[in-house]
């Protein structure tokens, strides 16, 4: 073999080994980048768990309902020539709504009065008789006969009094019927019959009871009133939750906080009125009733409503931010950073959640560390950093599909 064809065999040799070094080093370098990137602590955002004084509620989906709704009607007939009073105007119990023409009433209470006074003037008269008639018989002057027939026509002329009597009284009822007035404190509706038109006593089924929308088409009613202010709401639990209600019941009453349908916006504060005497077996569920003084008016009859029934307190509950309870395929969990800044999945059960906040029964303790924000990157023995919880960038959003769940 010539010296030159020995210089290229070492050539290839050595390039041969640079390419098996280089091929071994970038293999050790992937081996390794894993580890390294594991040694990298995630940020996370956390809080500690709370100890506090807890209300325990039931919520409810409800519909606000006047305690008191009256369609107004006339109970005589006559010709309406006033209305005195304004849709959706505020009312007091007595005042005057409406006035129908009283000449024709006027006239049969002056006719009664009139009738009264002269069979009062007839009695008079005949009691004067009976008083000479009874001294004349005292003398033999007079038969006796004369003096019973003479009583007799006292006694009639007083039966025919009280008979007046209860005339006059039945035509000035009937005289105040041509004023129409608010039968409660409420609220007006649309006006139903305008000035110049005759207005009938209902008909015997219009005097039935109705809800509120068959009163607005009632054709013989002059308006609607509705009570506002108490008001009441039905809101329904489940029958579960019966025995719980009953027995907090028991112990006093109930505070009701009322809030808007979308349960962000606190509407009042009543208390419950009663349960009903009967569940419904099909829904399994049962209504309530719970009253409201609603001083702002800001409940109104027909709307939809939350309801939440304070049970009761409990204290030195366990509380967290909603958001550091995940849902795992075991049931609710919770990231709980040791002292070595790794994760541990603990299991927890909840009693109840409200306004962001979830009371824990089980799975914690006071003082312990949980994680609120980050969970979609971690598993148990993950090293975690605690970032600035005022800083929204400093731990980016879970993607849609993993929020709230686990990897």
């Amino acid at each position: 073999m010539s010296r030159g064809s020995t210089k290229i065999g070492l050539a290839g040799i050595t390039i041969a080994l640079l390419a098996v070094g280089i091929v071994i080093y970038s293999r050790s370098e992937r081996d390794q980048a894993p580890d390294a990137a594991a040694l990298q602590p995630i940020p996370v955002i956390a809080t500690t768990v709370q100890q506090r004084d807890m209300p325990i509620i039931l919520t409810g989906l409800g519909t606000v309902t006047a305690l008191n709704t009256a369609a107004v009607h006339s109970q005589i007939t006559g010709l309406l020539i006033s209305v005195d009073f304004k849709e959706g105007q505020l009312v007091k119990k007595g005042d005057l709504l409406a006035r129908i023409d009283p000449r024709t009433y006027q006239a049969q209470l002056d006719q009664a009065e009139a009738t009264l006074s002269h069979d009062q003037t007839h009695l008079q008269n005949a009691q004067t008789n009976l008083q000479r008639y009874g001294g004349l018989a005292k003398e033999n002057s007079i038969a006796l006969e004369q003096v019973s027939n003479q009583q007799a026509a006292v006694d009639e002329l007083i039966a025919q009094i009280k008979s007046d009597q209860a005339a006059i009284d039945n035509t000035k009822a009937q005289l105040s019927y041509t004023s129409l007035v608010a039968p409660f404190d409420g609220v007006t509706g649309f006006r139903l019959l305008d000035v110049g038109n005759i207005i009938h006593p209902p008909t015997s089924s219009a005097a039935s009871p109705a809800p509120a929308q068959s009163m607005q088409a009632d054709p013989n009613a002059l308006v609607v009133v509705t009570e506002v202010q108490p008001i009441s709401v039905i809101f329904t639990v489940a029958t579960t939750s019966i025995p719980e209600v009953q027995d907090a019941v028991a112990k006093g009453p109930l505070q009701a906080i009322a809030y808007s349908q979308d349960d962000k916006t606190q509407l009042d504060t009543g208390s419950l009125l009663v349960v009903n005497n009967q569940a419904d077996p099909s829904s399994g569920t049962v209504q309530l009733k719970a009253v409201f003084p609603n001083q702002q008016r800001q409940l109104w009859p027909g709307t939809f409503v939350s309801v939440r029934l304070v049970l009761s307190t409990q204290h030195d509950a366990l509380t967290v931010p909603l958001d550091a309870v995940q849902q795992g395929p075991q049931g609710r969990v919770v990231f709980v950073v040791g002292p070595d800044h790794k994760v541990a999945l603990r299991p927890v059960s909840m009693r109840q959640s409200l306004n962001g906040v979830a009371l824990i029964e089980t799975g914690l303790h006071a003082g312990e560390t949980v994680v609120v924000r980050g969970q979609y990157r971690l598993s148990p023995g993950t090293l975690v950093t605690l970032a600035n919880p005022n800083d929204p960038d400093a731990v980016p959003n879970p993607s849609t599909a993993s929020s709230g769940m686990l990897p």
